[in-house]
């Protein structure tokens, strides 16, 4: 069983930028793939970004890629999201989930096994 928490969402005006973190528990952190996903209201949740096990190899959503980064302290048990000129459309509950098999970064919620509650991130205009 793994136990993840989110944190670090908020308010922010466009232009600005949010870090958030997600700290794991109850499993060996570096094996499994880490991905972020975000969920606005009336629509579905949709991939962010993911990372490997080892952090060497990450994947973005196209509407994110060159705003957003993803990284990982295996030491810390901590996947983070770093998210820069931040958009009204980036506003969303985002997860962070995590993957056990050994493949490829996945981008399909059904992928992840575990998630965690979410944070909430808005960005006015």
């Amino acid at each position: 069983q793994v136990h993840l928490v989110e944190s670090g969402g908020g308010l922010v005006q466009a232009g600005g930028s949010l870090r958030l973190s997600c700290a794991a528990s109850g499993r060996t952190f570096s094996s499994y793939t880490m991905g972020w996903f975000r969920q606005a209201p009336g629509k579905e949740r949709e991939f962010v970004a993911g990372i490997s096990r080892s952090g060497e190899g990450t994947l973005y959503a196209s509407s994110v890629k060159g705003r957003f980064t993803i990284s990982r302290d295996n030491a810390k048990n901590t996947v983070y999201l770093q998210m820069n000129s931040l958009k009204p459309e980036d506003t969303a509950v985002y997860y962070c989930a995590a993957d056990f098999l050994p493949r490829t970064i996945a981008t399909m919620d059904f992928d992840y096994d575990y998630w965690g509650q979410g944070t909430q991130v808005t960005v006015s205009s």
